[in-house]
């Protein structure tokens, strides 16, 4: 694989920040059983993607206030908790949803440790090491629903409508999130999109979980279509407001990136859903 120079690596990142209008460093309870060392690793060949964040952050992307609805998501990218897949599945979403009104919340969650990308050890320490971190990167995700709903008056969002989405990996820190939740940073949707439940298991829902679309292809080479289904009934059994929107076509990864396929829409039907439970509402007509 041809690498870009560091200077064109650091503008990239740069770039994508630059369109945020600001980053916040998010409070975090410090990981006692895993040790990073070195900086955060940017890489880009066709997508942009950042590896071994050791610290959680948000970048926060605010619509016009002639536009903005008050609803606000939480976005965590994708990359096997090994990296974060910022740019298909985190900046551009929140491109289009400002566009809509909608307040989006780009976050980097805590990744496994790794040097450029490529984590150490045999099979079973990489694993152990991702049950590991996956605590860690739920508790960042809790704690950025925190963030925006203590500073929701500065934000311009309505306490009440702050919800969660997460792709693969990030799908999987939603159902923890999901499950793990407490008054103060307890979602008020979900929006599992392929979410990665070979490496995290559906369990039992809490008693008063919000409403959730779920996003998935049933060729996913990951296998993780009927880890979906799965979720969706769990959600179904306890009589909880729930969506399922599964695509004969669209394998992995998807994103915001165009393959030619039905699930290249999918961000449309996650709008038409959030309008039908009243989520979102316009408050002009926007492009």
């Amino acid at each position: 694989m041809k690498k870009l120079p560091i200077a064109i690596l650091y503008f990239l990142c740069l770039t994508v920040q630059l369109h945020a209008q600001k980053e916040v460093k998010l409070a975090y309870r410090p990981a006692e059983d895993v040790k990073w060392s070195g900086t955060v690793h940017s890489e880009k060949t066709n997508i942009l993607r950042l590896s071994n964040i050791a610290e959680p952050s948000i970048l926060i992307y605010s619509p016009k206030k002639e536009i903005n609805t008050g609803t606000a998501v939480v976005i965590a990218p994708g990359g096997g908790l090994r990296i974060n897949s910022i740019e298909s599945e985190g900046t551009m979403v929140a491109d289009w949803l400002v566009k809509k009104g909608v307040t989006a919340i780009v976050l980097k969650y805590r990744l496994v440790p790794s040097e450029k990308g490529k984590v150490s050890g045999t099979a079973e320490q990489k694993e152990e090491l991702l049950q590991k971190v996956f605590p860690y990167a739920i508790s960042d995700a809790l704690s950025a629903i925190d963030y925006v709903r203590k500073n929701a008056a500065d934000l311009g969002v309505d306490p009440t409508k702050i919800g969660m989405m997460g792709f693969s990996a990030g799908g999987a820190v939603t159902m923890g999130v999901a499950y793990n939740y407490k008054t103060t940073n307890r979602p008020d949707f979900l929006v599992p999109i392929y979410p990665w439940t070979s490496k995290y298991s559906v369990r039992k829902p809490q008693d008063n979980e919000p409403p959730m679309l779920i996003v998935c292809a049933t060729n996913d080479p990951l296998d993780l279509a009927m880890g979906s289904i799965h979720l969706y009934t769990s959600w179904k059994e306890m009589g909880f407001s729930v969506a399922l929107h599964m695509y004969a076509k669209g394998g992995h990864g998807f994103g915001m990136l165009k393959r030619n396929t039905p699930s290249d829409t999918w961000i449309e039907r996650f709008y038409d859903w959030a309008l039908s439970e009243k989520l979102i509402v316009p408050i002009s007509k926007v492009e």
